[in-house]
């Protein structure tokens, strides 16, 4: 079994132990994390005594959407005018409520661009709306104004005094009356109950730029759709005055909804003003074109131009006809008289004339045709030379001549009214013909006198619609519920607040202690000496609080003197069945606790009925008996260079613990190194362990000289003292090279000063165990 097999167990349950190890170098420091706690919260409480509460204050707005909303009106009569189309896009709806500019115009509109506070201790405290016994009336502003403050004494009910902000002039004014300032003109008027004893009698007033501000309340509004389902939003705003924060919310609505009206009013008078002028001059173009239209009727001589060519061609047909009629009345006529011109024709019957229906010629022609009938009747009676007959031959011969006559006369009068009609007829066929002339050219005109009266109708009927929607302007949207403000603050929260503090008040210890550990390259816990080395641990030893070298006596059951015990039967266990007699103990550097270890282990040592001898062989810096009182006398040093000294002359007995002798090292030798490697070293380690049973040796650290190397042929065993706190995790480094190059026989390492922190507790000794622990390594520490 190896060394470090018979001085530790193989760790089993490292994370717990790691934890526990955690837990207890927290613990050791138990008082910072309880001051840190009570500063903490009385921090958190000071926080909520002088923070100013801040409220949510929501308001709830129905986008109107005809996608989700159905048609504003319900009325698709209106469906062309844009007022009435409420088709919005919520997204678009909520860049418009977090714009810049709208929030600029609702601070302006509530005149924010001044803000008032009443003087506190600790905090100034804002005034507004019904609190404020005066206010200020911007007329201009500098942007030198801008973050300046101005403090307003009330005098009384007619004056007050301005201080000004790191001036000591004070001016008084009346209220009401125009202060002009270099940073701007303001007027200021008290409001009612401004003389009142309660009232405050100083205000500040801080004047703000607007557009800073709006920017600082766009970062603070919240304005998101209810579900996804509808067109709802919920406006929300942080304050801490919560008329204020009403007052805004709903301001924003009030402006959000105008600008929408504004912008269709807008829209609705530019279209009707734009309108007006089209119309008049579409008037101006329309009368002119009707007057074209007059004129070109009046020189063409038209009414209505389908109508006259229908005339026309019924006018013309009706000549046509007069015209025909006429020439056969002329030929009948012509026929009558080339009959009655004709020879042997005087005695025949005229032939009807069909058509002429002129009553002197048909007369005429009856008398005729009748005096005809009459002769032919009496020639049947008589003979043709009877007088009668004769008077009837005159009378035919006379009506003969009168009904040529009357038939020359007739042929003149129709051959006049044909010509006439031919004349007249020769008109109409000629205005015929120019019809589809007119009527392309009048076609012309009255295609652009349509244009113009269309349109001029058409912008009558959208004037009047842009006059309705002008006249019935409603919102894009509609509240369903005002600005209302929560019952308890949103900001600071307390419960919060608390436990802020009380982290903020635990974590700066913690990490106080994690950054000095983290920082300190010096020895502080157990394990991290066994991660650095492989030699056995024998034990810890507790800090020792009394300030006396000897802490191991008969009586004394302190932890110190338990744990020197548990050393002493480790190092028993340790050497079991090897001699054991020449012991030494060595360390890094000075001041890890040597001299206390060798003199408290050698004190344990005697009160097992052992004789022991402590040798001082630090002879760079001795110090055995100045920690045990003994005075000074030969010593080592003496023994070495003379020959006169023998061994006895040199071991001296401790008064305080009987039964322990010690060597001093006498005067410091300039030459220690060669010294100690004088024969006569081993000579008197030889003398020494033959007159005792333990020799101690208490040698210089090897980390600075190499003085106890030169021992090392001369012991049996050795133990390295480890000091929590004060070794150098770097000068593990040189443990573990003596362990591995065997510098030094059976080395074994002591951790001095244990404190609650460094590990678990105090060690136990080889095979015993605490009650109730678990198993772990070699050395189990309470």
């Amino acid at each position: 079994m190896t060394e470090k097999g018979l001085f530790q167990f193989q760790p089993e349950a490292s994370e717990e132990i790691d934890l526990k190890a955690l837990l207890f170098k927290y613990m050791r420091y138990w008082y910072l994390f309880l001051m840190g706690a009570v500063i903490g919260l009385g921090m958190a409480f000071l926080y909520l005594r002088y923070t100013t509460p801040q409220y949510s204050i929501k308001s709830k707005v129905l986008i109107r959407d005809d996608k989700k909303g159905g048609d504003l009106l319900g009325n698709s009569a209106f469906g062309e005018l844009d007022m009435f189309k409420s088709t919005k896009n919520i997204d678009n709806e909520i860049e418009v409520l977090t714009a810049v500019s709208l929030m600029q115009r609702v601070l302006t509109e509530l005149s924010l661009q001044t803000s008032y506070y009443k003087p506190g201790n600790i905090r100034d405290v804002e005034l507004y709306g019904e609190e404020l016994p005066l206010k200020v009336i911007v007329s201009k502003l500098d942007s030198a104004a801008y973050g300046k403050s101005i403090v307003l004494h009330v005098k009384d009910n007619n004056s007050f005094e301005i201080e000004e902000e790191n001036e000591a002039v004070v001016s008084e004014h009346q209220f009401g009356q125009e202060i002009q300032k270099a940073y701007g003109t303001f007027t200021v008027v008290a409001a009612a109950g401004a003389s009142s004893p309660s009232s405050p009698k100083n205000i500040v007033v801080q004047f703000i730029d607007i557009r800073k501000l709006a920017n600082a309340y766009n970062s603070r509004l919240s304005i998101e759709p209810v579900n996804k389902n509808a067109s709802v939003l919920m406006i929300s705003l942080v304050e801490p005055v919560r008329k204020k924060g009403k007052d805004i919310i709903n301001k924003l609505v009030e402006v959000y909804n105008k600008e929408a009206v504004e912008d269709k009013n807008l829209v609705a008078s530019n279209t009707i003003q734009f309108i007006d002028e089209r119309l008049t001059f579409l008037t101006t173009e329309l009368s002119d074109v009707e007057k074209d239209v007059e004129k070109y009727k009046r020189q063409n001589e038209l009414t209505d131009v389908s109508s006259e060519a229908k005339m026309f061609v019924e006018r013309a047909s009706e000549y046509n006809k007069q015209l025909a009629e006429f020439e056969i009345q002329l030929e009948v006529l012509n026929s009558i008289e080339k009959y009655l011109r004709g020879k042997g024709q005087q005695y025949q019957l005229v032939p009807s004339t069909l058509s002429i229906q002129d009553p002197t010629l048909l007369g005429l022609i009856a008398k005729f045709n009748e005096l005809q009938l009459e002769r032919e009747r009496m020639l049947r009676t008589t003979q043709a030379n009877n007088l009668l007959i004769q008077n009837i031959n005159d009378q035919l011969a006379n009506l003969q001549v009168n009904i040529l006559e009357n038939l020359q006369n007739i042929k003149r009068g129709l051959v006049i009214t044909r010509d006439n009609l031919k004349t007249s007829m020769a008109s109409f066929e000629s205005r015929i013909q120019q019809v589809p002339l007119i009527e392309r050219e009048l076609l012309e005109i009255q295609r652009q006198q349509g244009i113009k009266q269309g349109l001029y109708l058409y912008l009558l009927q959208k004037r009047e619609e842009s006059a309705v929607s002008l006249a019935a302007a409603v919102s894009n949207s509609r509240v369903l519920d005002p600005a209302m403000v929560g019952d308890e603050p949103v900001k600071p929260k307390k419960m919060l607040v608390y436990l802020l503090g009380l982290m903020m008040g635990l974590g700066l210890p913690f990490a106080w202690i994690f950054v000095r550990d983290l920082l300190n390259d010096r020895v502080q816990e157990k394990k991290e000496v066994e991660q650095a080395t492989k030699i056995p641990i024998l034990g810890e030893v507790a800090h020792n609080k009394t300030g006396y070298a000897v802490a191991v006596t008969q009586d004394n059951r302190s932890p110190v003197a338990e744990m020197f015990r548990l050393i002493r039967t480790n190092l028993q266990f340790a050497t079991a069945g090897k001699e054991n007699k020449v012991l030494l103990v060595t360390s890094s550097m000075s001041g890890e606790g040597k001299t206390f270890f060798s003199i408290n282990i050698g004190a344990s040592l005697v009160l097992t009925g052992k004789k022991v001898v402590i040798l001082g062989f630090d002879l760079r810096k001795p110090r055995l008996l100045q920690e045990l009182g003994i005075p000074e006398g030969p010593g080592i040093t003496d023994y070495l260079i003379s020959d006169k000294l023998s061994v006895d002359d040199i071991v001296k007995p401790s008064t305080d613990v009987p039964g322990l002798y010690v060597v001093g090292s006498g005067p410091v030798p300039p030459n220690p190194a060669e010294l100690m490697m004088s024969p006569k070293v081993g000579q008197l380690l030889q003398l020494l362990k033959g007159n005792f049973d333990h020799v101690i040796i208490d040698t210089a650290p090897v980390g600075q000289v190499a003085d106890a190397f030169t021992l090392a042929p001369h012991i049996d065993s050795s133990i390295y003292i480890v000091r929590y706190g004060y070794t150098h995790k770097s000068q593990l480094e040189i443990i573990d090279d003596v362990y591995k190059h065997k510098k030094l026989q059976h080395p074994m390492l002591v951790l001095n000063d244990a404190q609650m922190g460094n590990n678990y507790g105090y060690g136990y000794g080889y095979g015993e165990k605490p009650k109730n622990s678990k198993k772990r390594g070699a050395v189990a520490i309470l």
